[in-house]
């Protein structure tokens, strides 16, 4: 009998055991926010409206527009929603604010300032008309002497530096993408300046766009594709002169990954995880659109600080 009690008790004790084993671990539910986030301050929920004004327009937000969108955000339980239509509000609305026109406006100049800052050290309009005089005068002398291709030649230069001026509303208007905006900015006199001569062209543009530096064969192919207008394939793509160089450095995969790690080291102070650049390049390789990316840092409790 006692043999038996016991032997029921063990059995028992291994049944719970099983059954504990077997049990699943809760579901997570993305984008499923906890009860704390109603325990946020409003100083962190103001400086959090603050950063997204400064990052995306680049001013800090009037006193009537910090306490309209921090109701907002409140109202909507600072959810990842709340955050993201404060994100697209501020990249896409086109209603009239004194002293930036619009929202949109507001973000795309922004956006062009920090690429020129990221490219041509930053530099002005005024500063990038130094270099339209000379090259109006030269397209000038070389008609009056009916020197063709010194005034072709010339007018292509001054063509990329006025692209590189448009290149602002050409963007926020959709006549161009991403990788048009940003191989204007390398290709133009200004960029040939800062970075004189081929091999610092092509180290630079590395650099610049993919966040590394070329290998061994990659500078190689580059350099003579540029200096010497030599056929050869980089990043699987043939080319063979400097247009086709900075066309298949602007469309290649690296050139998409290095504008993610660029939108984390300028919002996040840090280049992203692997699994974060893979999670992002699967919508921004196929779409172009930098604007979700940043979108997809910014609603985060890292970026908002509501961690």
């Amino acid at each position: 009998m006692l043999f038996h009690k016991r032997f029921i008790f063990f059995l028992s004790i291994l049944l719970i055991s099983a059954l504990s084993a077997c049990k699943k671990d809760p579901m997570l539910v993305p984008d499923n926010n906890p009860p704390y986030y109603n325990e946020v301050p409003d100083v962190l929920i103001d400086n959090y409206v603050n950063r997204l004004f400064i990052d995306l327009i680049g001013r800090e937000p009037l006193d009537s527009e910090m306490e309209i969108e921090r109701t907002n955000l409140k109202n909507g339980g600072l959810s990842m929603e709340a955050r993201g239509a404060l994100i697209d509000k501020l990249m896409t609305d086109t209603t009239w604010i004194e002293g930036d026109t619009s929202y949109m406006n507001a973000y795309y100049h922004r956006f062009y300032e920090i690429s020129k800052v990221r490219l041509i050290e930053g530099a002005s309009i005024s500063e990038i008309m130094e270099f339209v005089g000379p090259l109006e005068f030269s397209v000038h002398i070389d008609s009056i002497n009916e020197d063709i291709y010194g005034m072709e030649t010339a007018q292509a230069e001054l063509d990329k530096l006025y692209d590189l001026i448009h290149a602002e509303k050409d963007y926020m208007n959709g006549l161009i993408d991403i990788n048009e905006c940003c191989a204007r900015m390398i290709d133009n006199a200004v960029y040939d300046q800062i970075n004189m001569n081929t091999f610092n062209f092509v180290n630079a543009s590395f650099d610049n766009l993919l966040w590394r530096y070329p290998t061994t064969v990659e500078f190689q192919i580059g350099y003579d594709m540029i200096e010497h207008n030599t056929s050869g394939v980089l990043f699987g793509q043939p080319g063979q002169n400097k247009e086709d160089y900075i066309n298949i450095l602007t469309h290649s995969r690296a050139f998409y990954e290095g504008m993610i790690i660029w939108a984390y080291s300028t919002l996040l102070a840090r280049e992203p995880y692997d699994y974060e650049t893979e999670a992002l390049m699967q919508d921004f390789y196929y779409t172009g659109n930098f604007q979700k990316v940043q979108k997809a840092i910014m609603i985060t409790d890292e970026y908002a600080h509501f961690d």
